[in-house]
Parts: C-alpha cells; sequence; structure tokens
C-alpha cells in the first residue's frame, strides 16, 4: 500500500477516534446484534465473530462479540504497536539462541546476527514469526515487562477484556492469552493509524536479513491482499487451543470495515470475505 493510501486511511480513522470508542467500546453497541440483522450476515465456521465499521464505530452484525477467546497469532498487532510506543524503529539488536528455541513459524532468526526493531516488526506482522515476537519482547524489557505493557496498551485502546501472556500469543496452561472479538476491531482500528504497522500489513514482500550477511525475501501471509480489493491488513493464528483466527481490514468507498474469526475452522479467507462483501453491500 503506497503512502497516500496510509495517510487516508489514518486521516479517515482519526476523525471518529472518539466515536469508536463511545460506541464499539460501548456494552451495548458490543451486544450481539438483533436477530434481523444477525440473520442477514452470512454464515461462519467461528465461535465468535463480528463484522464493524470503523469508520462509524458499530459493529455491523456478530456473534458472541464479548466471549473470551484465545487469540493466538492476531495479538501481534497489539505487541506492534507496544513496540513502536517504546522504541525507536532503528534500535538495534543481537539475537540470541534463546530466541530462537520457540514453536514455529518463525522468520528464521540466527543467534549473533543483528536486527533492528523495524525489520523484527516486519517477521512479525508478515510472517508471524514467532522468534521475532520473542526478540521484541527482549527489548521491551523481558517476557513480564512486555506483557505487562501489552495488556497496558490494550486498556488504552478500551479493548478492557484483553490480557497478554505471551508476546507471540502462543499459549498453554498458565499462559493463555485471551480477547474477544470486539477488543480485536479496537486493535486493529488503533494498529492502521500507525504508518509502520499499516506499510507492513500493506507490503506483499520485504527484505530481512539471512543472518549470514545478505537478505532473503519476506512474503506476506495474509492471502487477502491479492484476492480482496481494498485489503489493507490482515493477521492469521492457530493454536491448539485458540483454533484458527483471522483479522482483516479493507477499505473501499471511504469505508473501512474489519472482519474478526475467533475460534473458526476451514477457509478463514472466504469467510472473512463474504463478511466483508456483506458489510460493504450496507451502506452507510
Amino acid at each position: 500500500m503506497g503512502v497516500p493510501a496510509v495517510a487516508r486511511v489514518r486521516r479517515g480513522l482519526a476523525l471518529v477516534a472518539t466515536a469508536l470508542l463511545l460506541v464499539v467500546g460501548s456494552p451495548t453497541a458490543a451486544a450481539a446484534p438483533d436477530a434481523a440483522t444477525a440473520l442477514t450476515a452470512p454464515d461462519t465456521a467461528a465461535k465468535a465473530w463480528l463484522v464493524a465499521d470503523l469508520g462509524a464505530g458499530s459493529i455491523l452484525a456478530g456473534k458472541d462479540t464479548n466471549g473470551r477467546y484465545a487469540p493466538a497469532s492476531t495479538i501481534k498487532a497489539l505487541l506492534a504497536m507496544t513496540v513502536l510506543d517504546n522504541l525507536n524503529p532503528n534500535v538495534a539488536v543481537r539475537a540470541t539462541a534463546a530466541h530462537t528455541k520457540v514453536e514455529c513459524s518463525c522468520v528464521g532468526l540466527v543467534p549473533g546476527a543483528v536486527y533492528t526493531a523495524r525489520q523484527l516488526l516486519d517477521g512479525l506482522l508478515m510472517v508471524s514469526g514467532n522468534d521475532a515476537a520473542n526478540l521484541l519482547g527482549d527489548m521491551l524489557g523481558g517476557y513480564r515487562s512486555a506483557i505487562t505493557r501489552m495488556t497496558a496498551k490494550a486498556q488504552s485502546l478500551g479493548a478492557t477484556s484483553t490480557q497478554a501472556m505471551s508476546p507471540s500469543g502462543l499459549d498453554g496452561p498458565g499462559f493463555e492469552t485471551i480477547t474477544t472479538a470486539h477488543d480485536l476491531a479496537l486493535i486493529y482500528r488503533a494498529a492502521i493509524q500507525y504508518p509502520i504497522i499499516a506499510q507492513i500489513f500493506g507490503q506483499r514482500t520485504a527484505a530481512f536479513p539471512d543472518g549470514r550477511g545478505g537478505a532473503k525475501t519476506l512474503t506476506a501471509q495474509n492471502k487477502l491482499l491479492d484476492r480482496y480489493p481494498g485489503d489493507i491488513a490482515g493477521k492469521t493464528g492457530y493454536t491448539d487451543l485458540a483454533g484458527h483466527t483471522f483479522v482483516t481490514v479493507a477499505q473501499r468507498n471511504g469505508r473501512t470495515l474489519a472482519a474478526v474469526l475467533l475460534k473458526s475452522s476451514g477457509d478463514l479467507w472466504d469467510q472473512a470475505t463474504g463478511l466483508l462483501d456483506w458489510g460493504f453491500a450496507q451502506g452507510h
């Protein structure tokens, strides 16, 4: 996505920041839509889902939008914002073997190699690098500091049901990250207002250090960048606890919609496309 498009998204959403927090963030708006509205929205395999108009600050349709679920890697957008709130993107750090000892997906950090925060954010958001999340967490002061800062960031956005328990979204007994479909809409609405995050989400490819003095090419995992005209951001996730998760944001005709899927299965791309198509068809 070019800079002018990013600027248009930021300008449009900045005008409605207060409205979003008041409307989407309120208990009334976060409740499930009425039966008539729900029946017209496409079905999904997700246990919880929503389609929200981020500009109008309203949930157009949804199911169990305040239900608490594990987000898996969709929570990485929250880590990215926390990093940019606290670190210069050009700050560099050396990876260690400890950062690579993590369940992958991984960007492929090499112990001893030096990476900037900006490069690590590419690996985090484009290919869901859990090793990049580990290193970014250490740059924030370590595991405990990182998840404390992430949870505080979520709270500041009105995402009050979100609690981060790992920088990456990996979970397990005793460290289950929890969020809601409603909270993820707020988190991604805020995330795309960060120019660096918006740029990364819009990238199809990016160069990344290969750890041997050269570079390799990262390819974005978000298939809707090419399949869905107007898609500007997207992040998938999966763990045994979370199931398949997905958040995506698209913009058409001056409107910005988000689709959120939690605890889903099957083809996430088709499910999200159906929600977005339905949402855009509702008009203003």
